[in-house]
């Protein structure tokens, strides 16, 4: 089904394309790139104008440049624009323009994308429902998952993330949202934005791309509660958890998942969530006040986050094999590592049935003047969870400093030293969880890991 047509190409981004052709997709990785996308060339690491004569090769129907792609023949599709983020920004507008769904933003200081993923799971029991396949919440994955979403979409699902001040605001406006929710308001970049208070501020300015009439959905026993809901005056609120709109009575929390009953605006609601962590429970609690907040029936298609699983460096579970020809249970929590995630990752720990529990630390990133405070208040955390632990990255020394002697049974610099130490000190019956900043490269230890697997 086409999703662009080079009129609307054209329309959109303002370019010029002389073929007259359809899209079915819009890729920014030529690696990616499926028959009928449109390839778009944008400046990263790498210049995209560099894989275009690649993508047209694989299939794509058109390319998105803004200066002459090396290795292109002239009666190739180009989408010429003057600028390729502004080109691609431009696509996300019109994307949303012209979609009478329902969308919803999420943002928060972590949980984006698990709730990102619940809120897909519920709003496609109402109807059809567009979200990124990944955590696409920056400069160029908000519009890019504007681009993407079918305009005869009911439902659209955008997360909004930031590293710096001012970062919100811009994408908000640009995915007009019907309602906009807040997951919480945690340490997590508190090195470039040098306070909780500035963090929440930040979060808060989702609430500038709200439609008129548009809905805060906000956490309800968060500290800064108050500045969240200033920040969206003249727009009705809905509160979720402890004291909210939305909140859970009781919670039966297993090794596999956890038994909720909840509390939707009056009504209540019984269901199970696929995955264990109060951490989960509560972005749950948020993703069915979003929907109840964009007027759907939050109630009737609370049961369908039985069907959630974590995703893949996001608390996915596997079985690995150990040396001494056993098995342990792998918890994959490697994508990121700030303060509130670790420390919801380490009570998923705690949960599961295991022998010996182990948890594998990487060094958490953009903490700034706060990194030895927060490494050194992860201890208690660690000790509630896990009978020994590894870790990596030189400001864990403030966590091995402040944990029992003997618990720590290696600390390295690194991830590449670590990796060898951790395969070798499994155990049949061992629970291991893998958890750590992009910038520490646990991907090392999985490796080393899912290297011994039977």
């Amino acid at each position: 089904m086409s999703l662009w047509t080079a009129a609307a190409l054209r329309a959109a981004t303002g370019g010029s394309l002389a073929a007259e052709l359809a899209v079915t997709g819009v890729s920014i990785d030529s690696r990616a790139v499926q028959p009928g996308d449109l390839f778009i060339a944008l400046r990263d690491a790498r210049d995209g104008h560099d894989f275009v004569a690649d993508a047209l090769a694989r299939g794509a129907a058109a390319a998105m440049v803004d200066r002459d792609p090396p290795g292109v023949t002239p009666e190739a599709p180009l989408l010429r624009v003057g600028d390729t983020l502004a080109g691609l920004t431009a696509l996300g507008a019109a994307g949303r323009a012209r979609t009478a769904a329902r969308i919803v933003a999420v943002t928060g200081s972590v949980g984006k994308t698990g709730t990102k993923e619940m809120l897909r799971l519920l709003l496609s029991g109402l109807g059809p429902t567009h979200a990124a396949v990944a955590s696409y919440n920056n400069h160029w994955g908000v519009p890019l998952t504007l681009a993407r979403m079918p305009e005869a979409s009911a439902y659209a699902v955008i997360e909004i993330g930031m590293n710096n001040p001012g970062e919100i605001a811009p994408l908000a406006r640009l995915a007009r949202p019907h309602a906009a929710l807040v997951t919480n308001i945690g340490a997590a970049h508190i090195g470039h934005l040098g306070s909780l208070e500035a963090i929440a501020a930040e979060k808060a300015t989702i609430a500038a791309g709200l439609e008129p009439g548009g809905i805060a959905v906000l956490p309800a026993e968060d500290p800064f509660l108050p500045l969240l809901r200033a920040a969206a005056p003249g727009h009705p609120v809905v509160t979720f958890g402890e004291g909210g709109d939305v909140r859970a009575l009781s919670v039966t929390a297993e090794a596999t998942g956890s038994a909720v009953t909840a509390e939707i605006a009056g009504r209540r609601a019984a269901f199970r969530l696929g995955a264990p962590g109060a951490h989960l429970v509560r972005n749950a609690i948020g993703a069915l006040a979003a929907v109840h907040a964009l007027g759907g029936d939050a109630a009737a298609v609370a049961p369908r986050l039985a069907e959630y699983r974590p995703m893949v460096g996001r608390g996915a579970a596997e079985t690995i094999a150990t040396p001494d020809g056993g098995r342990a249970t792998l918890v994959d929590e490697a994508f990121n590592g700030q303060p509130p995630s670790v420390r919801a990752a380490l009570a998923v720990l705690a949960l599961l049935p295991a022998r010996r529990r182990v948890a594998v630390l990487g060094q958490m990133g953009e903490l700034g003047p706060f990194s030895a405070e927060e490494h050194a208040a992860l201890a208690p955390h660690v000790q509630a969870a896990a009978d020994a632990v590894f870790l990596c990255g030189p400001d864990m020394r403030h966590l091995a400093a402040a944990l029992p002697p003997g618990m720590v049974l290696a600390r390295t610099e690194t991830s590449g030293e670590l990796a060898p130490l951790v395969a070798a000190g499994l155990r049949d019956g061992d629970a291991v969880l893998v958890k750590g900043s992009k910038a520490t490269l646990m991907g090392k230890v999985l490796a080393a890991l899912r290297g011994i697997r039977a």
